[in-house]
């Protein structure tokens, strides 16, 4: 399954919202504009992903990579 920006902005809000925290409080302790975290929020693609790893570590979301599998190679 492929993870969207608009899945992910959707999270965030969600997120920013049950915490009680306002869009303008989210950036300022993000240390980011108010802009960046309402075009997150709508999923603009374009975001730059050193911003939004720090938004979503101010609100305590984890993210998790997985490479693909080694299955096969070398073994």
């Amino acid at each position: 399954m492929r993870t969207t920006v608009e899945q992910i902005g959707k999270l965030i809000r969600a997120t920013r919202k049950g915490l009680g925290v306002t869009q303008r409080e989210l950036a300022l302790t993000s240390g980011t504009g108010l802009r960046f975290v309402v075009d997150l929020e709508r999923g603009k693609e374009t975001c730059e992903i050193g911003k939004a790893l720090t938004i979503l570590q101010t609100l305590g979301i984890k993210l998790t990579l997985v490479p693909p599998s080694a299955a096969g190679k070398g073994e």
